[in-house]
């Protein structure tokens, strides 16, 4: 049922011309299903039926009201006085033209669907986009920057970079090996167990990686371990997620992250384990680099059971690189990197 119903018996009286020209007859108006039907006040027979979302009111605001089936069909008119049934027909007439469904509505609301959950992913996706972009197309000074304002917290913590005139020497050489000449190994005077990539191609480890070992495989290990691992997850990229959407947002326009951005993170770099990298990557990075996998190996595991396929696989275990990293010389000099 179309009709509203509290109209479901509501008569009126009315006169219907059923063509141009014709006479006009008297006619009892009452509402069917979604109809109109006009009857014979005398025989209550039907006279005609118009349908009711069809029906056009041709004088608005007038009395007597004049309605016709439709729009384009004014050859029947009906002319109707009584105030109730006029509002009634309007009313019914509103309500059914207002269930119908409208072209486009459908597609409309599928649009603003789709533009809605758009700009609430671009909301979620931008901040973490722009901070990675600021991260990405940072310059090699700006890394570097950054590299040393984290070392600078790590003072903090570790006391200053050894840096004994004659042990760096050694350092330097041994950093061109491993890391190219773009690269830095720093040594501090604390244990961090492993070590660690900053910024700037900077990788730090503590003297426990060179006081008391039997020579500088292990150093060297877990050197290239950091550096690999940098390469897989920029460092910097890190440090700008964790400083947040408004100091990416500086770094790109004034080159450099606020000094509150750094604070602490080099305490919370030391704080997390040691970086280790796919076992496949590293034995081609070690082969490449001339270093052994089986001391670095055995310094994360003396057992060796979580270490197996770097021990077994060790490119240089059944022969020594045609170069060794350093000479029994240069790793005494080394050694003493961090004496006063």
């Amino acid at each position: 049922m179309t009709a509203l119903t509290q109209f479901d018996r509501l008569e009126a009286p009315g006169v219907w011309r059923p063509a141009p020209g014709a006479r006009l007859r008297d006619v009892v108006v009452a509402f069917g299903d979604a109809t109109l039907i006009l009857r014979d006040p005398r025989s209550d027979e039907p006279l005609s039926h118009w349908s009711l979302p069809a029906v056009t009111r041709l004088n608005p605001g007038q009395t007597p009201a004049i309605f016709a089936p439709g729009d384009a069909a004014q050859d029947e008119v009906l002319e109707i006085e009584d105030r109730l049934m006029v509002q009634a027909i309007e009313k019914i007439h509103t309500a059914i033209a207002a269930s119908r469904p409208r072209r486009g509505r459908l597609r409309g609301g599928l649009i603003w669907s789709v533009a809605g959950l758009a700009g609430l992913a671009a909301l979620l996706w931008l901040p973490g986009a722009m901070m990675s972009h600021a991260a990405r197309i940072a310059p090699p000074a700006q890394r570097n920057a950054v590299g040393l304002a984290i070392l600078g917290d790590l003072r903090q913590t570790t006391g200053a970079p050894c840096d004994r005139a004659s042990g760096a020497a050694v350092l330097d050489r041994l950093s061109a090996r491993l890391l190219g000449p773009e690269g830095r190994i720093v040594v501090l005077p604390a244990t961090i167990r492993g070590a660690r990539a900053l910024p700037g191609r900077m990788v730090i480890i503590g003297d426990d990686m060179i006081a008391g070992q039997p020579g500088p495989e292990v150093a060297a290990g877990h050197v290239l371990a950091a550096d690999l691992s940098a390469a897989a997850a920029d460092p910097l990229a890190g440090v700008v997620r964790r400083a947040g959407i408004s100091a990416a947002l500086r770094m790109l326009v004034s080159g450099s992250l606020p000094a509150e951005a750094v604070a602490g993170e080099g305490s919370a770099l030391l704080l997390g384990p040691a970086p280790r990298p796919d076992d496949e990557a590293l034995l081609e990075r070690m082969r490449e680099a001339g270093v052994s996998s089986q001391p670095y190996a055995r310094s994360i595991d003396p057992t060796g059971e979580t270490v197996l396929t770097l021990i077994e696989a060790d490119p240089y275990r059944a022969s020594a690189p045609l170069q060794p990293l350093l000479s029994a010389g240069e790793w005494v000099q080394l050694q003493q990197i961090c004496a006063r």
